[in-house]
């Protein structure tokens, strides 16, 4: 099998899979589709493996081909091709072995749902399809593709449930503010068609840079506004801030999207972007500081926003964005291998942590809501034990693999010295403490304590057929090995993987010629490597810096105020009640976006209808045009008597002006 054939049955078997579920469901059946969907994610992930093995060994070569030329417009050659190196390797084996596990759950998870079914395994198995066009694209155009076809995907997937208000709205929000994003996005592809050679095919492009360094645009640097510009579209897909807004609001849609899109695949898609365009990047340090500032501040405000939900499952989405900021922030020092080894440690244990909370909440027959919980270690032993791993190797327990990424992250910070790292830097690690204590506040109030399902509700979900939780006679139980499999599973490289890979990924030749930092600009990633010493060393040196006292801090308060004080949090919430009401609010974003964009653009809108529409157009250029011909015509009708004594009256008058006038200019001849 030659490489073409290779990459094309990767990136179209899910989407093979995606047709029979979707045209054909209803005949195959429920088994049918998801067999069908399951085979071909499981095609993906197994030659994704051996690829990147290839990639590992040193036995494969970077791949960069057109496969398809879609069109040919004003000499732009608009293709569908593949570019496949370690970058793409490595995000090609998170996305489809995540989206596996996914596909596999997914079966115990919809298995009481009466309809839509087949659907929701066709819209998986599309957004599969989506992820992998997206990160083999060998050029922008086909980048734009998957970008937006992730984004189409993920509108319908949260929006599954279409009869529910709230995840209509939700669904809506996605689009909507990622529509936001990709405007940015779009713009900056444009700049770079216009000023980058002519063409949007990667290699091209990244060849012309030395001849765009120093031109202007606009009175500004052109490097920086179209790096900036490709970051707004990063900033939407990745769910920074302020185009956060729609990531928690997605957790409407059924949790196995959660753990695909809004752990794994889709949110890393602006990350990714970032790190393929390194050599742009390296060239505007403006642009680099905009995003380390920008992931700090997502980094940890959104991380307090995570500390005090009640709904298991926006926890962890707040979770995300904090963890997508630290990304955020690796890329902004330009170390853009360490945000890249990130996404993939984060992937796994935060799949794992969707997955492990997704089995809760089928436990507790679909309720939500953390304070109807508790106690629930004795039930779901595998749940548990799971959920644990994920929550350690998140805050960054030494050994797991969540600890190598996220140090890397803060030493690399540490060492940056960009404009605002020292604010970056303090993010980053007041984070730690942020993220220990919501994520273990989470872990005890589900697992420990007392039953508090068998006491008095706060449902916060009552109507919903979806989410009608335990009686108080009830017992949660364990779920089926279709669910359990996959935590399982995640959870081994949530735990040894980090140890495994940091060397060569970070410190080795697995991202040579494929990820480029100027290190006489950027030095970071070198002095990182003359300090490191091995996987083990880096445990012995976590135990001198403050990173691990912070996260065991964060774990500590949270067994205090939820295991050991359980009435404190209640006294806190009263004590600091304006600090809770502007998180309980989310900074008001929320309601400054509606009030100022949506409602806005409804008053700009009627404006627009009755002044500029009705008033000015209809009544003024239509219909005044009209009644003023009329007008005129009224008048000049009163002149047409029908009597012939009037027109010789009027003849005689025009004699007259006539002679008077060849007198006067006989006059001043």
């Amino acid at each position: 099998m030659n490489d073409m054939t290779l990459y094309l049955i990767i990136a179209l078997a899910p989407l093979a899979g995606c047709l029979l579920a979707g045209l054909f469901g209803n005949r195959i059946g429920r088994a049918g589709a998801h067999s069908a969907t399951i085979l071909g994610v499981a095609v993906s992930a197994v030659l994704s493996l051996y690829v990147i093995y290839g990639f590992a060994t040193g036995t494969r070569a970077k791949f960069d081909e057109n496969v398809y030329t879609w069109l040919i417009m004003g000499g732009v050659d608009f293709s569908v091709g593949f570019l496949v190196d370690s970058l793409t390797a490595m995000m090609m084996v998170v996305v489809t072995v995540v989206s596996l596990m996914v596909h596999i759950y997914t079966i115990g998870y919809m298995h009481d749902e009466a309809v839509g079914y087949q659907r929701f395994f066709s819209y998986i198995s599309l957004f599969t399809f989506s992820m992998l066009m997206l990160i083999m694209s060998n050029n922008f155009i086909q980048l734009f593709f998957g970008w937006e076809a992730v984004g189409l995907v993920s509108y319908l997937l949260i929006g599954f449930y279409f009869k529910k208000p709230s995840a209509i709205f939700a669904n809506l929000k996605a689009f909507l503010l990622n529509r936001v994003g990709d405007f940015g996005f779009l713009l900056g592809i444009g700049l770079v068609l216009a000023y980058f050679g002519g063409s949007l095919r990667y290699q091209d492009v990244f060849a012309y840079l030395p001849n765009v360094a120093g031109m202007q645009f606009l009175g500004t640097d052109l490097i920086t506004v179209t790096c900036l510009l490709l970051f707004v579209g990063a900033m939407g897909k990745s769910a920074q801030f302020p185009l956060h807004v729609w990531l928690p609001d997605s957790m409407e849609g059924p949790t196995p999207i959660s753990a695909l899109i809004h752990a794994a695949t889709m949110v890393t898609a602006g990350l990714f972007m970032v790190s393929r365009m390194s050599p742009m990047y390296e060239m505007s340090t403006t642009a680099l500081s905009v995003i380390m500032i920008i992931g700090a501040i997502t980094a940890l405000f959104m991380g307090l926003l995570g500390t005090i939900q009640n709904d298991i499952k926006r926890v962890i989405a707040y979770s995300t964005l904090s963890q997508l900021g630290y990304m955020t922030v690796a890329l902004g020092v330009s170390a853009y291998s360490v945000a890249m080894f990130h996404v993939m440690t984060h992937a796994f244990f935060k799949a794992l942590l969707f997955l492990a909370a997704g089995s809760v909440i089928i436990g507790m027959h679909h309720d939500q809501d953390m304070r109807n919980m508790g106690g629930l270690r004795k039930y779901m032993p595998i749940t548990w034990l799971t959920m644990l791993l994920g929550n350690l190797s998140l805050i960054g327990t030494p050994l797991f693999s969540g600890f190598y990424s996220k140090d890397s992250i803060i030493e690399a910070v540490k060492m940056s010295h960009l404009a605002g790292s020292g604010f970056a830097y303090f993010a980053v690690l007041a984070s730690v403490f942020v993220t220990a204590f919501y994520a273990f506040r989470q872990y005890f109030i589900v697992f420990h304590g007392k039953e508090r399902w068998r006491e008095a509700k706060h449902d916060a979900h009552h109507g919903d057929e979806h989410h009608h939780g335990l009686s108080p006679n009830d017992n949660p139980h364990e779920s089926p090995w279709v669910v359990t499999f996959p935590l399982v599973f995640l959870a081994i490289p949530s735990v040894i993987i980090g140890a495994l890979t940091i060397e060569p990924l970070l410190y080795g030749d697995f991202f040579k010629g494929v990820i480029f930092v100027n290190h006489e600009a950027h030095p970071v990633m070198h002095h990182m490597k003359e300090e490191f010493h091995g996987a083990m060393a880096m445990v012995s040196h976590s135990l001198a810096s403050p990173v691990l006292y912070l996260a065991i801090a964060g774990v500590a308060a949270a067994w205090l105020l939820y295991v050991a004080k359980p009435n404190l949090p209640a006294k806190f919430q009263a004590a600091f009640k304006p600090v809770y009401t502007l998180l309980d609010n989310k900074y008001y974003l929320d309601t400054i976006y509606f009030n100022v964009f949506a409602r806005g653009a409804r008053v700009l809108g009627n404006l627009f209808w009755k002044v500029g529409d009705t008033l000015i157009i209809d009544n003024g250029i239509v219909n005044g045009s009209a009644k003023l011909v009329g007008a005129v015509a009224a008048q000049v009708r009163k002149a047409q008597t029908g009597f012939i004594y009037t027109y010789a009256a009027v003849m005689v008058f025009g004699l007259l002006v006539m002679v008077a006038a060849f007198f006067w200019g006989l006059w001043f001849k």
